[in-house]
């Protein structure tokens, strides 16, 4: 059982009627720096967390879920399904005005685009982390979730999805990727921006979330993997894959998409399987297309049968075909899912 808490407010407050759950993963906000281990390791619950943040409790109610304390790299797809179920029985209640998600930030792009596809509430979901942990000066931790609470408190954020908040920032879970290994404005939405900012107590956004979908999400299929091309590669890689039981692949291509030509061969034969091959950019922007008609251009990859990932990250690509696959979907319905030339809010 995850353990949960309720903190009783003010009567003025809570006479304001809204209530947030905060349901906390772990991450690097509720770390602590250990002389025994060398560095920073899981050290704070929920509770510990907010005690260090007072301003929460005069924003609204609220009450509290400790999911885990995983760093980032340990979340999984498992882990990922097991957390959308927890936050859709909190949506559900007609006590919640909204949800904050705290996480890893190593992995947070990828679980926050996972609850976005699985989720379909108006409420707000707000997912946050921080680079610091508590004992580094310059702890981002509780502004971050104040401004995630203030963000999951505004009306105008309903409706726009699973949202990203650090540094001030709010980013779309579809767009939004990790940019820098230490910065406090890692998150950026490098093709489109931000949707909008929190200036202290005021939240602005800018303009409504462009890449939106949502699925059903009841399992997936985690026998996906994420290969990015180099100079001089070739295929055993895609054959390895193919060979231990992979059930899906995502290439990160170069430039537009494309790869060297020693690795088609592997990847005409993950086709000729029925396995399903994703292509995406190992650039930080941009979409894949067809542009390139030469050996291992991604003209030829496409008439192979290779799908074509859009403006998704690899990691991203990776997540929405675990869940496609997940739902059974043929190989011509994923290449639709992917291909598609917008993208519909299906909630």
């Amino acid at each position: 059982m995850r353990e949960v808490i309720n903190i009783e407010l003010p009567t003025e407050i809570a006479m304001k009627n809204k209530k947030l759950a905060i349901v906390f993963t772990g991450g690097t906000i509720a770390m602590k720096a250990s002389k025994r281990h060398g560095g920073a390791v899981p050290a704070l619950k929920g509770r510990d967390l907010l005690k260090q943040v007072p301003q929460l409790t005069r924003l609204c109610a609220i009450e509290v879920c400790d999911f885990g304390q995983y760093p980032g790299p340990h979340m999984t797809p498992q882990l990922m399904l097991d957390l959308t179920a927890v936050v859709k029985r909190y949506l559900a209640r007609p006590d919640i005005t909204g949800v904050i998600v705290t996480h890893g930030t190593d992995t947070l792009e990828e679980t926050a685009y996972f609850l976005d596809l699985s989720l379909r509430s108006q409420k707000p979901v707000v997912v946050a982390g921080a680079m610091k942990d508590c004992t580094e000066l310059g702890w981002d931790g509780p502004s971050n979730l104040v401004g995630a609470a203030r963000t999951a408190l505004s009306p105008q954020a309903r409706g726009k999805g699973v949202l990203v908040f650090l540094n001030d920032g709010i980013n779309s879970a579809g767009e939004v990727t990790k940019t820098n290994t230490e910065s406090f404005e890692t998150f950026r939405s490098p093709d489109l921006g931000p949707l909008g900012w929190v200036d202290h107590d005021r939240v602005v956004f800018y303009r409504q979330p462009l890449y939106r979908e949502g699925y059903r999400v009841t399992r997936i299929e985690p026998r996906v993997d994420l290969l990015k091309m180099a100079v001089g590669m070739d295929d055993r890689l895609v054959r390895f894959a193919v060979d231990s039981g992979a059930r899906g692949l995502v290439i990160e291509g170069m430039g537009r998409g494309n790869v060297p030509p020693a690795v088609v061969p592997g990847i005409a034969d993950a086709i000729g399987k029925r396995i399903p091959v994703i292509l995406c950019s190992r650039c930080i922007g941009g979409r894949v297309l067809d542009t390139y008609a030469y050996e291992g251009g991604g003209r030829q990859l496409r008439k192979l049968g290779v799908i074509l990932g859009g403006h998704l990250p690899g990691q991203k690509a990776r997540i929405k075909l675990m869940i496609l696959l997940g739902q059974g979907m043929t190989v011509p319905r994923i290449k639709r899912a992917f291909e598609r030339r917008e993208y519909e809010c299906r909630r």
